[in-house]
Parts: C-alpha cells; structure tokens; sequence
C-alpha cells in the first residue's frame, strides 16, 4: 500500500494547545472511520505554521476526500519512494 507525506499549511500550528490539537486529532480520526479501513494516519509532525503527516492510502484522491470531509487543508500531498534510517549506514 502506498505511503504519503501531507503538508498541511496552518498558519501558527506551532502555538496550538494540547487540548487543540487533540481536537484535529478527533477529527481526523472520526473522519477516517467512514474510509476505507486500509487507510491509515501513521503520524504527524507540528512545526510553527505546518504539520506533516504520513499516512498509508490506496492513492492520492482519498488523502485529499479525507481533508475536504475532515475539514483541514492538504497542500502538498507526496507519494513516499522509499525510507532510510540510521540502520542503513555502514557503521
């Protein structure tokens, strides 16, 4: 299954309660029960005016549906071509 990285544009995210951003949270999750359960929120990272996701989906039309219904921008939707991490160096 396919993995993107969502770049989500909202100006001061990065001032955002906790009590906030649990609310997105909500709401992203109520939205996606109505999807297809192979769609799945991985994790997001909350900069000062952005949060990026990454999320598992059949393809790009169902992460932007899901924005649209959860009522949160999805500016920059990109198909993830791979993953490295410290354990694919040569040590």
């Amino acid at each position: 299954m396919p993995k993107f990285l969502i770049e989500r544009d909202i100006p001061d995210t990065g001032h955002l309660t906790r009590e906030q951003l649990v609310a997105i949270s909500e709401s992203s999750c109520r939205t996606l029960r109505g999807f297809d359960p192979d769609v799945q929120w991985l994790t997001s990272f909350v900069t000062a005016d952005k949060i990026y996701c990454i999320y598992i989906a059949p393809d790009e039309e169902i992460i932007r549906r899901h924005a649209f219904e959860g009522g949160f921008p999805a500016n920059v939707i990109t198909l993830i071509q791979s993953t490295i991490d410290p354990t694919h160096a040569d040590a």
